[in-house]
């Protein structure tokens, strides 16, 4: 079993907290907004707190933020290794860490984010409630937030 996800693998136990994570590094690192509509909650419970845009509740908020990523010029790719899962039959939480990049056409800014993410098994299917992203150095928070905001209004 790999300790890391991107999205690449094969989902050889369909249904686990680790395809849930596969499902969702696959729709992030290939910018598909309908396949990551179907890994979150839709409902008022959902929440994320990401280095982009502070805390959202709801799809529409959260989903907000995915289209900027994915429709912007520039390109963002995150893989999550160095994690932990802990699981119950109703609701997972995966603790780690992302590593990856963004990258405009005038740089690259290598990203390290500390990343948890939990679950909620609905009708046999797990669906994403909350996501908390975190970058420890300033300078580089400040560098990711400001490349990706300026490629959003390009």
């Amino acid at each position: 079993m790999s300790d890391v996800i991107n999205g690449t693998e094969n989902i050889i136990q369909p249904g686990t907290a680790r395809a849930a994570l596969v499902d969702f590094y696959r729709a992030f690192n290939q910018r598909e907004l309908p396949r990551m509509a179907e890994c979150w909650l839709h409902s008022d419970l959902a929440s994320m707190s990401n280095p982009l845009g502070g805390v959202k509740r709801g799809w529409e908020e959260i989903g907000s933020v995915y289209e900027k990523i994915f429709t912007g010029t520039a390109q963002v790719y995150v893989e999550f290794y160095d994690f932990q899962i802990y699981e119950t039959e109703m609701m997972f939480c995966a603790a780690g860490r992302e590593r990856g990049y963004l990258k405009t056409a005038e740089n690259k800014i290598d990203l390290a984010i500390r990343t948890s993410r939990v679950y909620l098994n609905q009708q046999g299917r797990w669906l994403q409630m909350h996501h908390h992203g975190s970058i420890d150095q300033a300078e580089l928070l400040a560098r990711y937030q400001k490349a990706v905001l300026q490629q959003a209004h390009a």
